[in-house]
């Protein structure tokens, strides 16, 4: 019976190897069901593709439309989930497993898009706020941020084939940059299924996704300075890879993750019988069995004080003896088989390795158990924990891993003797603690912070909606020191900064504010004879300004201001208690400076203006005293188109303003950056 044969998906189309490839199994059964090869695939070819078509059509979008793109294509792909999850169960994951895998890595796409509120309506970024260069302010600095005119290669590792695709390409193409994706070829016929379904949708720009299946070695060969690597998988194979003569010469990013040595330590304070003990043993158990272990944040070291070994031992053990090993389709089955046997086989390989400084505690690599299938030609492996009673000496737990359901019970006196220990991995992806101290917490962390890329800290207050110590979360960086490769994917905006090119740029501030499209002070203002907020969003202009009628502070002002707002500090109310203060008498409240500005530049008619959206930053530079005169320069600072939730929805934007209230003088005493919703004139 012939097998079917996976396609790469090349310059716009899907294409097969000209050859039959490398032959795939069921993990459960052992079957052979798919070959994948790249064999004919023109991998220079492939990357000017991207760099030629796809990266142009990306870079034409907003930030805003990038991200809408990316909830379109969650919202396509959630709807066929479940035809994901049954090719995923080829795999040995449980649907639990799966469900991870799939629906986080979609989870990422809707995540990302969501993260478009943070970036401007442009094709590029402005970062940070201006400096100042020069005595009078007609010479400042910025930094601009524009997307890379290169191509993304993702080298992904076999464990999470569609998170792994998702949760990178979701960054890369917010960031407006497009993506050749390599899977590992062991699970990559669930990440082509998934694949197919993205480029069916038609909702990506064309170029803006490639993919091979097979073989991608020599692809590095033609990458350029433009372009970004990204590499998940093992330590050894990422080194190489980094090593490569082009990612030198070129100056190419490269971005690795790698599997590590992740440690989960009980505190000195956790007894048998309080919750935290209880959490920590669920915890390590679903480490070790989630995904058969085969996970690069599973935890491989597990650190507890030593007079509590046995407890914890006696503990895993009973959790353990429940787990059901098997067939994945099957409802009491709680962990699969690993990837396949070449895994297997690589992990039973590691297994002996630790066996010669530490030894088996729980479980049998020989003797164990499977239902509804066959344990010799599924990949099958019970979960295995190994005791290290001499951890400073017996040192192969912090450097071998085994990537399966396998971990090590490491003993400690000291708290400094954990931090040491969890160092010991030498960089890790993450480490976690269970404490119901927060003195303890604080201890651990800020000793172990600087060889882990993430710690997670249990206890009763969190331990119901926590993630958990192996889910990175998108918003946060997923990377580490050392062994881990010494990267960062993910992170919010800070992955997204990882395909864009930060540029200072040096000029006026009129002139920076015209690049930059956001009014920069001391720039250039202009005055229409219309009040701004009789304008539609369409029709205000970066730097269009009102300057306001003036309004003289009385005392009154600030008794009746007191009155109202209930704020009596001294400073405002008793002009007797002001020695040693930097007042000369009764000082205004800053916050009735800011609302007097509000009163002085607001149009009280029905218009454009729908809301007050709120105050990005607002600070009051000098104190306003009775008999003071302010005014107010508000100037059009920056606008954000806003996209229509429903067809009934309003037609609006966020429009930002730079409020400069001033005194008689001409010195500015406050100065806020507010926000207002605007009306659009189209409501088609």
């Amino acid at each position: 019976m012939s097998l079917t044969k996976l396609e790469n998906y090349a310059e716009g189309k899907w294409v097969s190897s000209a050859a039959e490839g490398e032959t795939l199994y069921n993990a459960v059964t052992g079957d052979a069901i798919y070959t994948a090869g790249s064999q004919g695939l023109d991998f220079g070819a492939m990357m000017q593709y991207a760099r030629k078509v796809g990266g142009p059509a990306l870079r034409k979008l907003t930030f805003q439309q990038r991200g809408l793109m990316l909830k379109a294509l969650a919202m396509h792909l959630l709807e066929r989930k479940e035809y994901f999850y049954t090719i995923s169960a080829y795999t040995g994951a449980t649907r639990a497993d799966s469900w991870v895998d799939i629906e986080g890595g979609i989870g990422n796409l809707f995540t990302y898009a969501s993260l478009r509120r943070q970036f401007p309506d442009e094709r590029f970024y402005v970062d940070g706020d201006a400096a100042k260069l020069s005595k009078n302010n007609t010479f400042i600095g910025h930094h601009i941020m524009v997307p890379r005119e290169g191509v993304a290669i993702h080298i992904n590792a076999f464990n999470f084939p569609v998170w792994g695709m998702l949760e990178k390409i979701a960054v890369n193409l917010l960031a407006g940059v497009p993506a050749i994706v390599k899977p590992a070829t062991l699970t990559s016929y669930l990440t082509e299924v998934v694949f197919r379904e993205i480029i069916r949708s038609g909702i990506l720009p064309e170029g803006s996704l490639q993919l091979i299946c097979g073989s991608a070695r020599g692809i590095l060969d033609n990458i350029e300075t433009q372009d970004v690597v990204t590499f998940t998988g093992s330590a050894s194979t990422g080194r190489m890879l980094k090593s490569h003569p082009r990612i030198l010469s070129e100056a190419v990013p490269f971005n690795m993750e790698a599997d590590s040595l992740n440690c989960c330590i009980l505190g000195t304070d956790v007894q048998p019988g309080m919750p935290e003990f209880d959490i920590f043993i669920k915890e390590v158990v679903r480490e070790i069995t989630t995904k058969a272990g085969q996970k690069c944040t599973a935890i491989r070291r597990i650190i507890v004080p030593a007079d509590r070994v046995e407890d914890v031992q006696i503990a895993l053990g009973k959790r353990l003896q429940t787990n059901v090993m098997g067939d994945p389709s099957i409802k009491e089955v709680r962990m699969g088989p690993l990837a396949g046997i070449s895994q297997r086989n690589e992990v039973r390989e590691k297994v002996q390795q630790l066996a010669r400084t530490q030894s088996i505690v729980i479980g049998n690599p020989d003797n164990f158990e499977v239902l509804g299938a066959d344990k010799e030609k599924g990949a099958f492996l019970p979960p295995l924990i190994f005791l290290n009673t001499d951890p400073f000496t017996n040192t192969d737990c912090h450097n071998i891993e085994a990537f399966g359901p396998v971990s090590t019970i490491i003993p400690y006196d000291t708290t400094d003797d954990a931090i040491t220990l969890a160092r010991m991995g030498m960089g890790s992806l993450v480490c976690s603690v269970v404490t119901a101290d927060d003195d303890i917490a604080r201890e651990i962390v800020l000793g172990a912070a600087s060889m882990h890329g993430r710690i997670l800290v249990l206890n009763n207050d969190c331990a119901k909606e926590s993630t958990g110590h192996g889910s990175p979360m998108p918003l946060l960086v997923h990377g580490g020191p050392g062994r881990a490769g010494g990267g960062e994917e993910m992170g919010g905006k800070r992955g997204v900064m990882h395909y864009l090119q930060r540029t200072a740029i040096q000029g006026s501030p009129t002139t920076i504010g015209r690049i930059t499209n956001v009014y920069q002070q001391g720039g250039k203002q202009h005055e229409t004879d219309v009040h701004p907020f009789k304008k539609h969003f369409e029709d205000l202009q970066i730097g269009e300004t009102l300057t306001t009628a003036k309004h003289t502070v009385s005392e009154t002002d600030i008794t009746n201001f007191a009155n109202v707002s209930g704020d009596n500090f001294y400073a405002h109310m008793d002009a007797t208690s002001l020695e040693g203060t930097i007042f000369t008498g009764r000082v205004a409240h800053g916050y009735f400076v800011l609302s007097k500005a509000a009163g002085l530049f607001v149009d009280a008619k029905k218009g454009p203006v729908l809301l007050n959206y709120g105050i990005d930053e607002c600070r009051f530079t000098k104190p306003v005293y009775p008999g003071m005169t302010i005014g107010v320069r508000l100037t059009v600072k920056e606008k954000i188109a806003q996209e229509k939730k429903t067809p009934e929805d309003i037609a609006k934007g966020i429009v930002k303003w730079l409020v400069d209230v001033y005194d008689e003088t001409g010195e500015t005493v406050a100065i806020a950056t507010i926000l207002t919703m605007v009306k659009m004139k189209d409501q088609g």
